[in-house]
């Protein structure tokens, strides 16, 4: 395993005092601590190393080991035979970061992870007598159903609708106290642990009011520590022509306030459309069925189709069949991605004979048939 320069990596010279040592160690735990950088891989490591570098650095017998060695581990010691073995260059093993504890675990002054975190958060004292501060935390997102019309998604919708959201604690701007004597958690009662229940299943989770310490400072009085307040507010929402059931509308930073000067978070619409008595939609596209009857499928005709804006003429050519489709160009929806482009409505006609046939009307089909004794079943070899 490669040596770790621990000096190089707190960024001090090797005479460096222990107070020195202390400022570079708070300094960059604070840059890359995994609150502070969510998510980061790259953050997370450096943090481990700096943990790591002032763990033996801060340490007078574990700092005189590495000052001889260039690295230290458990069990070297610098009057050891392993440590003279060690000089002689026979191998030894790494440090292994995997050691550290919650308490200190030698009578050197060995940092434990405790302290190292009070450090962050608390001034330089234990855990035990300063649980951790809040940090700045972005707003949890809102979402809301809409149910809208067939027309209204087709047009758009611009409306207000009420909102109950949180903002931030104006007292004690987030933080969820005011900085008074720290006292026990009243929400997991000092255990800091509190029970979730999902389905039939019950576990414990670190509690969220003390960060798993089960310790506190006084609670805020105004928001009894959640560092938010309730907030019922109207809000004004665009909703944009061609939206669909599914369609997720963002507002903003209408969502729940945020901590400590963070932004809130933003709200979504989720929109939920109404079907339309004739009409269907795939996509930007529209698709309707409209009946039409023998004499204007054989001799054409102009009828008229219902469309989302109303009515539109259709001209049936003569000889038209049933089940035959036709697209009257741009009635559809419009595009979310692209305003300015419009899907297509396809217009499928079936042929409809009468329903009470008289005896005239029976005899004009007669006469039809004689006139017109084509077998369209003839090309399937039927008679």
């Amino acid at each position: 395993m490669a040596k770790k320069d621990y000096y190089q990596i707190l960024g001090v010279a090797k005479d460096a005092k222990a107070d020195e040592i202390k400022k570079a160690y708070r300094r960059l735990a604070r840059k890359y601590h995994p609150d502070v950088n969510p998510n980061d891989k790259v953050a997370e490591e450096r943090f481990k190393e700096v943990q790591e570098a002032y763990d033996v650095l801060s340490d007078e017998k574990k700092r005189k080991v590495f000052d001889r060695f260039g690295y230290y581990n458990d069990n070297l010691d610098a009057d050891s035979p392993f440590a003279a073995g060690a000089r002689s260059g026979t191998s030894a093993p790494g440090f292994d970061f995997s050691g550290f504890q919650w308490e200190s675990g030698s009578s050197g002054g060995s940092s434990s992870f405790r302290d190292i975190f009070s450090d962050l958060f608390g001034g330089g004292t234990r855990v035990e007598a300063e649980p951790p501060r809040a940090i700045p935390k972005r707003g949890r997102d809102i979402e809301i159903p809409l149910a809208l019309s067939f027309e209204e998604a087709f047009s758009g919708l611009v409306t207000n609708i009420t909102v109950n959201r949180s903002e931030q604690c104006s007292r004690c701007q987030g933080a969820g106290d005011t900085g008074g004597p720290v006292v026990t958690c009243t929400t997991c009662k000092g255990t800091g642990q509190v029970l979730k229940t999902g389905g039939r299943l019950q576990f414990s989770q670190e509690c969220p009011d003390c960060s798993g310490t089960g310790r506190r400072r006084t609670p805020c009085s105004l928001c009894s520590g959640k560092g938010t307040t309730p907030k019922s507010e109207q809000v004004k929402i665009k909703i944009p022509a061609g939206v669909d059931t599914g369609s997720r509308v963002r507002i903003p930073k209408k969502g729940h306030g945020g901590r400590l000067g963070a932004e809130p978070g933003d709200l979504y619409i989720l929109t939920n459309v109404g079907k339309h008595p004739f009409l269907t939609r795939k996509g930007d596209n529209v698709y309707v069925t409209v009946p039409i009857t023998v004499p204007e499928a054989a001799l054409g005709t102009k009828i008229e189709v219902p469309t989302v804006e109303g009515k539109a003429q259709l001209k049936i050519p003569p000889g038209t069949e049933s089940g035959q489709k036709f697209r009257l160009r741009e009635r559809g929806f419009p595009s979310l991605r692209n305003p300015k482009l419009r899907g297509d409505q396809f217009v499928e006609v079936k042929i409809t004979l009468p329903k009470v046939l008289s005896e005239e009307t029976k005899d004009v089909l007669r006469q039809f048939e004689k006139l017109n004794s084509e077998n369209p079943r003839k090309s399937m070899g039927l008679e």
